[in-house]
């Protein structure tokens, strides 16, 4: 009871802080409001806590807080003393994919052997449905919003990246077939090195200037090595080291945050100029991922656990190699703004989507299950 009292406590604390924060803005005093809205973000992610229907949210509404942070106080984060936080994302997402290669182990990619229609469906569906829709809305947003080449570079950039480990946990959560999606996942990982770069080129080569080797070299940085070294880590050390493993998603989740902190601060000014319509955007783009993926599936006569992974699977992206890659573009105020906003706004989209299939029964209806691993 005196947790559940805690929780309660802190919602009511968000509830108050937010109501403050608004009275600021109403009143013309915005800069001000950022003292309350940021600890109100923070005691909403601390009150999720105590609900099992909300619990999913609190990561999620963290990632808010770090962002409206950036916001409010951009000069926090992009320098200090001479060192530039800028510098830090390449290591914070080897960190991350290390952290990925730490739970894979080599029999994920047995799957590719044992469903090869699903693995094969859903990886060429995330790298033809998730590119084309970024493309279709970039010149959608240049045409009709006056974005500028690099923002719309950006909304390309998230399309072309692979999945990220975020699509692994929402299949679980959403009775998905979860060993389908850590099989697609993996391959479209590993493909990315020369996918991802090559798909770039043909569709955002005309918005900014595209190295392909140099893409495909970040991507093996930063991606294929950190990896390999955490399956390596993983083989040799699995269930030895109990307290790493504990520590390995906690360490994750701050590098992502950190990650959306710093891009964030340093596109500020892009953003406030395109934001709600680049987030418009960027919604549109996961959502219509979801539903194209779902549907592909169905085409296919996939079944209803299949066609829920491989939508998963496509509307779910690796922001944060997305970010990298705007960083090693030199273009990380803008390129990297549309990748952000995807990252946050996928783990809400997805959460909600992974709730409502794990109240809705898993109908197959006599449908294809080779696509079960």
């Amino acid at each position: 009871m005196k947790n559940i009292s805690l929780y309660k406590s802190m919602l009511a604390l968000a509830i108050i802080l937010l109501l403050i924060a608004i009275g600021f803005v109403l009143s013309g005093e915005t800069a001000r409001s950022g003292l309350f809205l940021i600890p109100s973000f923070v005691a909403l992610s601390v009150g999720f806590r105590g609900y099992n229907s909300l619990k999913g949210f609190s990561y999620t509404i963290l990632i808010f807080a770090a962002a409206v942070t950036a916001l409010f106080y951009p000069h926090l984060f992009v320098e200090w003393n001479g060192f530039k936080f800028a510098s830090l994302i390449i290591p914070l997402i080897q960190l991350i994919m290390f952290g990925m290669g730490t739970s894979m182990s080599f029999h994920d990619f047995v799957g590719v052997v044992k469903a090869p229609k699903g693995v094969f469906l859903g990886v060429i569906s995330h790298f033809i449905i998730m590119p084309l829709l970024g493309f279709t809305l970039a010149s959608a947003g240049m045409r009709f919003f006056d974005f500028s080449p690099e923002i719309a570079a950006g909304i390309i950039l998230i399309g072309c990246s692979p999945n990220g480990m975020a699509s692994n946990v929402i299949s679980y959560l959403a009775k998905a077939n979860l060993a389908l999606s850590i099989t697609i996942t993996a391959i479209s990982t590993m493909l990315a090195p020369l996918v991802t770069p090559l798909l770039m080129k043909l569709l955002a080569g005309q918005f900014v200037e595209i190295n392909v080797l140099h893409m495909m070299l970040d991507i093996l940085k930063m991606v294929i090595i950190p990896i390999g070294a955490g399956l390596l880590f993983n083989t040799l050390f699995s269930g030895k080291m109990k307290w790493f493993d504990n520590a390995m998603p906690f360490l994750s989740m701050f590098g992502i945050i950190g990650i959306i902190v710093i891009i964030t601060a340093a596109g500020r000014d892009s953003l406030m100029n395109v934001g709600l319509l680049l987030v418009l955007l960027v919604l549109v783009h996961n959502l219509c991922g979801y539903l194209l993926g779902y549907w592909s599936g169905r085409l296919f006569n996939m079944s209803e656990r299949d066609c829920r992974t491989i939508a998963i699977e496509v509307g779910m992206q690796n922001g944060g190699l997305a970010s990298g890659l705007a960083k090693g573009m030199g273009k990380i105020a803008t390129v990297g703004l549309a990748p952000v906003i995807f990252s946050s706004f996928m783990n809400i989209t997805g959460s909600l989507l992974a709730s409502y299939w794990h109240r809705k029964p898993v109908d197959d209806g006599g449908k294809d299950l080779s696509g079960q691993i």
